[in-house]
């Protein structure tokens, strides 16, 4: 990939900005698919159970008017009962007649909201709205023959009539009541009552012998009344060319002979009984039912009040609510469903575009830092997981740069160490060869040392590369500690006397340990030798171990009175090649890996390397190993000795 491109642009299928988008997008097509339906179901419910109930209402509202029409012949003093049926629903309710002048309206107010322009329903007890009174409709049971039971007109019974036919009525019951059969005095509409019997057993009321007399026989005023139908009926047919008939009390027909009184079972009234027979099927009997009808309606158009129409609405004036799903109402919510998609996907889009900026500024740094480019910060834009993941980026990004300093650090002074002894190697030897110089034994011995120091450099990059690779061999046995330093004080004791040193050792007498003998002298030498290096004429250097206070460390102290590191130094004391001076003599420059392998080797055993320091006082370089089972005996005082941190340079 060329420097300094930025981040893959993947497909938008694949990308997290494109399927986050996707998700949020069908999550709000479907939230939205199913409220809407919700909202729909739920208020076409409403509606359904608000229509059932307002039917109910009116149905009531239409059959008390259909009624009061039936019984009055105009409507005067209807008033009352518009406000009753007003206050009982909860609507207004408003009779007018045909041509729309008010009969009745029960809105409050001065000025009342205009009636919608159709009607509820036309009030008239000659033709009945079956849909709204189904009950109220003509006994004739005819197709035509939609007259309200109610409205009887001349078939009214006189009081006396009455009065007479009650008695005959209640003397029926009395005598069904003795033979055990139940039944009771109903009244119709016209005054006539009739014994009703509870259950359908008509052997059982024969077998009672109860004759109430003349209770079926019509009365003066009904032989008048059906006198008079007759005859409008027959006038019906005449003019079509039909012979008349013979009207029975029950409006049931027949001609000549054909008359028979009305079937009953000991002249007291059964259970449903049927109207008439139901055998008139040819066109002459649907003629003559049509004529009995229109005969029915002359009769009684001078005892029914005249059609009104009937108004039933709320106070505001609209009529019985509805819900049309019509197109504008589709198109409405097809409208707020598309705003509240793109309200949706809009959000998404922001918040997703949020949310994949970071992500591709830290794929962009990646890739650039892979590309060997200059690693470069993300800037961090909020405290959450996406900041967080950007700062953890920035940290790393930073160790590496710091990784990638110390590594050109030191090959450059990996390659300055070995060139100054090879440079001194060759420089001698070209000497030599030109016979500048003798191979005497102080040539041999100055070649040597060179070789030496670098047989030494290359040992300790040697045990540093060991120790990373994590293959350091350690050959533990139990040791004398206080032999141990001893051996150490002993191996450096030249140095430090050349030097001008007080080279001691303070232990506590049998303290033993479980380490590698070999690579604890080599750590302690390396903190030895530096101490000595930067310890002036007349200084000391002392070697203390002890046992820590809880008994599970072996403590190893080197302790100098040089001239300490500064705090800005003493955190880099153990890093590889760092030095608090940058010359390289051989008096205090080092090769900058002796404080690195001590450390390493310390690691190794289980345990750690720290140094505290004063500037001008001296230093203090500690060692705490682990003390595995009985690795340790005896225990002595921990003593902090001189303040102050490992010697600059290693």
């Amino acid at each position: 990939m060329p420097s300094g491109r930025g981040p893959d642009r993947l497909p938008l299928r694949r990308s997290l900005f494109g399927r986050l988008l996707g998700v949020s997008a069908l999550v709000a097509a479907c939230s939205v698919a199913a409220t809407a339906w919700l909202a729909v179901q739920t208020t076409s419910g409403a509606i359904r159970q608000e229509q059932g109930r307002n039917l109910t209402a009116d149905a009531r509202i239409y059959d008390t008017l259909l009624g009061y029409a039936a019984l009055n012949s105009t409507w005067d003093g209807v008033g009352p009962t518009v406000e009753r049926l007003a206050e009982q629903s909860g609507r207004r309710v408003a009779l007018t007649t045909q041509g729309r002048q008010p009969l009745a309206d029960s809105a409050t107010g001065r000025t009342p909201a205009a009636l919608p322009p159709q009607a509820s329903a036309v009030v008239d007890p000659l033709s009945v709205d079956t849909v709204l009174a189904p009950e109220s409709a003509g006994r004739s049971g005819t197709a035509d023959d939609r007259v309200d039971a109610r409205a009887v007109g001349p078939f009214r019974l006189s009081a006396a009539e009455r009065t007479a036919l009650r008695r005959t009525a209640d003397r029926g019951v009395v005598c069904l009541s003795r033979a055990g059969i139940a039944s009771d005095v109903v009244v119709e509409p016209s005054g006539r009552p009739r014994i009703q019997v509870v259950g359908n057993d008509p052997e059982r009321v024969r077998g009672a012998r109860c004759d109430p007399g003349t209770l079926e026989e019509p009365t003066r005023t009904e032989q008048r009344a059906l006198g008079a139908l007759n005859q409008l009926a027959d006038a019906c047919l005449k003019r079509q060319g039909r012979d008349a008939v013979r009207l029975n009390q029950d409006l049931s027909w027949a001609q000549d002979s054909e008359a028979r009184p009305v079937p009953s079972a000991g002249h007291v009234k059964l259970p449903a009984p049927a109207v008439r027979p139901t055998t008139h099927t040819s066109e002459g009997d649907r003629a003559i039912a049509s004529c009995v009808g229109t005969a029915r309606r002359e009769q009684l158009s001078s005892y029914v009040a005249s059609p009104a129409l009937l108004f039933i609405g709320d106070e505001g004036g609209t009529t019985v609510p509805g819900f049309d799903l019509s197109p504008a109402n589709t198109a409405k919510i097809a409208g707020a469903a598309a705003l509240v998609l793109a309200l949706t996907v809009g959000a998404s889009v922001l918040a997703g575009a949020r949310l994949v900026r970071p992500l591709r500024a830290l794929t962009g740094a990646a890739q650039r830092m892979r590309d060997g480019e200059e690693p470069a910060s993300v800037p961090v834009t909020a405290d959450n997981e996406i900041g967080r993941l950007a700062s953890a980026f920035n940290d790393m990004s930073a160790h590496r740069a710091r990784l990638e300093e110390q590594r050109k650090a030191m090959v450059s002074d990996v390659a300055h160490e070995l060139r100054t002894p090879l440079s001194n190697i060759r420089g001698w030897l070209e000497a030599a060869q030109d016979g500048l110089a003798d191979p005497d034994p102080a040539f041999v011995s100055s070649l040597l040392e060179e070789a030496v120091q670098l047989q030494h450099i290359i040992d300790d990059l040697q045990d540093l590369a060991a120790a990373d690779a994590g293959v350091l061999r350690l050959h533990p046995e139990r040791l004398r500690v206080a032999e141990l330093l001893g051996q150490v004080a002993a191996a450096h004791q030249v140095q430090a006397e050349t030097a001008g040193v007080t080279l001691t050792v303070d232990t506590v007498p049998g303290l033993t340990a479980d380490a590698d003998p070999v690579r604890l002298r080599q750590a302690v030498g390396n903190l030895v030798s530096n101490a000595v290096r930067h310890t002036p004429a007349g200084g000391r250097v002392t070697l203390r171990s002890y046992g820590s206070a809880s008994g599970e460390h072996l403590v190893v102290e080197v302790v100098d009175t040089g001239n300490g590191i500064g705090p800005d130094d003493l955190p880099h004391v153990f890093d590889r090649f760092w030095r608090a001076e940058k010359s390289r003599s051989r008096r205090t420059g080092g090769s900058g890996l002796g404080l690195a392998i001590v450390r390493k080797l310390t690691e190794a055993h289980g345990g750690t390397a720290s140094a505290t320091s004063t500037e001008g006082a001296g230093s203090v370089f500690t060692l705490r190993l682990p003390v595995a089972g009985a690795g340790m005996t005896g225990t002595g005082v921990s003593g902090t000795g001189m303040s102050g941190t490992g010697s600059p340079g290693g």
